[in-house]
């Protein structure tokens, strides 16, 4: 007997677990549309990942009683949520808004270091990149954000029996060449890009 309901076309296309996120200058690979971080740039273990691309609509409506004729898109966004796991000087810069790679926070060194309280300002600029390996060991999914910024409220929860997870943001800026220090390679996708392989 056939099965009914949505039935799965291709297991190896479900996900299962978390993505690695991967952050480094934004402005050393503004011009590289390819992934250009590697494991080695990851910010170690997490507890969740969670992509939202947000869009904000017009509904055009007309007559009586009124009825939809047309949706435009007004404002559209793209973010990367996460809670990291390993509590070292650069994560909490980063999770400050500060770019965990430049000076004077060493991504190698992870248990000395400062991240000063008190002095916030605009979040700089990164790179984030979200490399998704699907359950099959050989399949892809990357989300490339070319100039993002970390935004967070930071929360350092302490429990007996659970390891801390430190909640993250990170949110995509204009990337394009109308943007500061943005590349023309991004103009036809200004926030960055969802790739398989």
């Amino acid at each position: 007997m056939a099965r009914k309901g949505p039935v799965t076309l291709d297991v190896s296309t479900v996900p299962l677990g978390l993505a690695q996120i991967r952050v480094g200058s934004s402005s050393d690979n503004i011009a590289e549309i390819q992934p250009a971080l590697s494991a080695s740039d990851s910010i170690g273990a997490l507890a969740e990942t969670a992509f939202t691309g947000n869009t904000d609509w017009f509904t055009l409506e007309s007559g009586f009683p009124l009825i939809k004729d047309a949706d435009w898109p007004i404002r559209e966004g793209a973010s990367l949520a996460c809670a990291f796991k390993e509590v070292t000087p650069a994560n909490m810069a980063m999770a400050y808004g500060h770019d965990p790679n430049a000076s004077p926070y060493d991504t190698m060194t992870v248990h000395s270091g400062e991240v000063p309280l008190g002095d916030r300002a605009a979040p700089d600029y990164i790179r984030m990149e979200a490399c998704y390996t699907y359950p099959n060991g050989t399949n892809h999914m990357y989300i490339i954000f070319p100039r993002a910024q970390a935004k967070s409220t930071v929360e350092l929860p302490f429990a007996a029996e659970d390891a801390a997870a430190i909640p993250m943001t990170f949110e995509s800026g204009r990337a394009d060449s109308e943007a500061t220090d943005g590349n023309a390679v991004w103009d036809d996708k200004p926030l960055g890009r969802m790739f398989w392989d």
